[in-house]
């Protein structure tokens, strides 16, 4: 697994107003090349617009590859390395009945099998550059911004 591409992914999800128009951003990058995606829905929440931008950023890879994922999101952290264990067990359902967002944590649960992944939690709004640029993308790209 030491032989696949290393790459560093930094997204994130925003919505004004939680639900309503959002918009995601991700920035791959990979030795000296850099890659910005970006897009938004008119009718969303903010955590599917954070769970969107890692899809999105996970899907534009071309091959396996080694990532380095970091976002600011607790939901999309926690999500993937503490809880999606017990959804598969339950057949997608959490404890207490239907899992919110399931089309979405099941196509990152089906990049876990194409890419070696590694989750990193950033503080937001804490002077991380990476994290701030995809966090101004993701609002700019909210439709109907004001």
């Amino acid at each position: 697994m030491n032989d696949l591409p290393e790459v560093t992914i930094y997204t994130d999800g925003a919505c004004s107003p939680n639900p309503g128009p959002g918009g995601w951003a991700a920035l791959l990058r990979a030795g000296d090349q850099e890659k910005v995606l970006t897009g938004s829905e008119k009718q969303t929440t903010n955590n599917r617009m954070e769970l969107t931008a890692a899809v999105r950023a996970l899907q534009a890879l071309k091959r396996p590859c080694r990532v380095k994922l970091y976002t600011d999101s607790e939901y999309l952290k926690r999500g993937i390395t503490e809880w999606l264990p017990g959804w598969r067990k339950r057949n997608w359902k959490r404890k207490d009945g239907a899992l919110a967002n399931i089309d979405l944590w099941q196509a990152l649960d089906s990049a876990l099998q194409t890419h070696q992944i590694s989750w990193h939690w950033v503080r937001g709004h804490a002077g991380n550059r990476d994290n701030e640029r995809v966090d101004r993308l993701a609002r700019e790209a909210i439709p109907n911004r004001k």
